[in-house]
């Protein structure tokens, strides 16, 4: 017996089949081509997604004959729409969450609602990246698409739809359309009557984890399933990833480190304070029933460090390659054990929380002839720490409070980063058995519904097992926390100095 966590990326998607205690029995992996037809358009073939899907689901099955799938949990990327017909079928590509073309409706809600009444209702702060900017996309650009369109689906809803079930969406990730009203807990009719969107062509929205029947006959036939798994409701990849890291309990974050690094924390009760909106922060639904969740995010996360070992770490790339060792180790091996004089500001692409400033660009200050690659190696982790701090120092302004880290993505491999945010953060930072948050949160709410599990807290704390703590050392901290003061002045003070194409503006 196992059950399957699926989650869907902007360029892959991944299966995994877990066992009782949460052990990984098969897991497969694919890619899939990101479209660009145009600057700023960012689009996806829906079918080529489901279609890769398909080939992870059919990879594992074949190592899992002795323990089928009883459930099936997806996690998703948000903000992505795909229009169909009645019977599934596109009738566009897919707009992903980054397409630009959103922004030209967002003075629409502005001038209709405000920025305030905005984010009380959606629980998200007013932007183009919202789901419904991409319909109203179609519905001024492309009125045949969204005529004969019967649904606007996201991926998660796609996919259970292709699986023969009606279009159904988590909580988590309808909040991530700008549709949802997070505290009511369905369609917003305000929004969709400034829209021009019926409901009735939407998914029907329900919590996490709540059993919607099981695949087709035709579905599970094609995978040669002899049983028919349960399908749940999932939610926004972001969410499942907290809740695969157990962060189900107030005080607790999941961080994950991947191109991106981001934080998102447990939160009791829904925020929706000036302190919010005003620093783009989101509130809305956690993947765990009854929680919430907010994110805080630095679009140049480990990419920094890719960065570095691509156009600097030649040598270590030549030397891995030699002893059969990662690139990233030898590239962090032998780092300054005390914090660097060196200040990095990682807007290497753009901002992410609070400014989302696509302008702003990377800086390094206080380089010097004495200046060495290591210090220089550990300055880079130091600036995508420090301006994570600024941002927990923001929720702990909006009145959430974040006391202890759970490490998931490429980052909780590296003992150096790990020990380097607990000194720089002044808490704990966990690393856990479990690799694949996402996909593992998926899966646990699979199980939730297949089996209709009533502490499903217990489970996911049973499950989710820490491996190794990583505590703050004390004097390095103080110096942190001193040099934070300087740091948290760069931005302000460099905001103005914008180069681009080779020329200051």
């Amino acid at each position: 017996m196992s059950y399957l966590g699926i989650d869907v990326g902007t360029t892959g998607c991944k299966v995994i089949a877990f066992d009782e205690k949460g052990d990984i029995l098969a897991q497969a992996y694919a890619e899939y081509p990101l479209y660009r037809p145009q600057n700023g358009w960012s689009e996806l073939d829906a079918l080529e997604v489901y279609e890769k899907v398909l080939a992870c689901l059919r990879k594992v099955t074949e190592n899992i004959r002795h323990d089928p799938p009883v459930s099936i949990g997806i996690s998703s990327q948000g903000e992505a729409v795909v229009p169909v017909d009645a019977s599934g079928k596109p009738l566009a590509r897919s707009i992903v969450t980054f397409d630009t073309r959103g922004d030209e409706f967002v003075p629409l809600f502005r001038e209709r609602l405000g920025e305030e009444r905005f984010f009380t209702i959606t629980g998200m702060p007013l932007s183009g990246i919202g789901t419904v900017h991409k319909i109203l996309w179609w519905k001024k650009y492309a009125p045949e698409v969204f005529k004969k369109a019967r649904y606007f689906l996201c991926f998660e809803d796609f996919l259970i739809f292709r699986f023969g079930l009606p279009p159904a969406i988590s909580f988590p990730l309808a909040s991530r359309t700008m549709m949802f009203d997070v505290e009511g807990g369905t369609w917003s009719s305000e929004i969709l009557g400034i829209a021009g969107i019926e409901p009735e062509r939407l998914a029907q929205v329900y919590p996490s984890g709540t059993p919607l029947g099981e695949v087709s006959r035709k579905f599970a036939e094609e995978l040669r399933w002899a049983n028919l798994p349960v399908v749940a409701t999932g939610g926004h990849d972001q969410p499942c990833g907290a809740l695969g890291a157990g962060v189900v309990a107030e005080g607790l974050a999941m961080d994950a480190t991947g191109t991106v690094e981001c934080i998102a924390p447990a939160i009791p009760r829904f925020i929706a304070g000036e302190a919010m909106w005003r620093n783009n922060l989101c509130c809305y639904h956690h993947a765990f029933p009854g929680l919430y969740t907010t994110l805080v995010y630095n679009f140049t996360g480990g990419v920094i460090l890719r960065w570095f070992r691509d156009q600097f770490g030649e040598k270590e790339k030549e030397m891995a390659e030699r002893l059969g060792k990662d690139a990233y180790e030898l590239l962090l091996a032998g780092l300054p054990e005390n914090p660097t004089n060196l200040f990095v500001l990682p807007h290497f692409t753009m901002t992410g929380t609070p400014y989302f400033d696509s302008r702003s660009a990377g800086m390094v200050v206080g380089l010097s002839l004495n200046t060495t690659k290591k210090e220089f190696t550990k300055a880079l982790l130091e600036g995508v720490s420090y301006e994570m701090k600024l941002n927990l120092k923001l929720l702990r302004e909006a009145g959430i409070h974040v006391n202890r880290l759970r490490a998931i993505g490429g980052g909780a491999k590296s003992p150096v980063w790990l020990q380097l945010k607990a000194d720089i953060y002044g808490m704990p930072v966990e690393t856990l058995s479990v690799s694949e948050a996402a996909c593992f949160g998926a899966a646990l709410l699979g199980r939730k519904a297949k089996e209709e599990v009533r502490d499903f807290g217990a489970l996911v704390n049973d499950l989710v097992r820490v491996q190794k703590v990583y505590e703050p050392d004390p004097e390095r901290a103080k110096i942190y926390e001193e040099r934070f003061v300087v740091y948290q002045r760069l931005y302000p003070a460099l905001k103005n100095v914008i180069f681009q194409g080779g020329k200051g503006l």
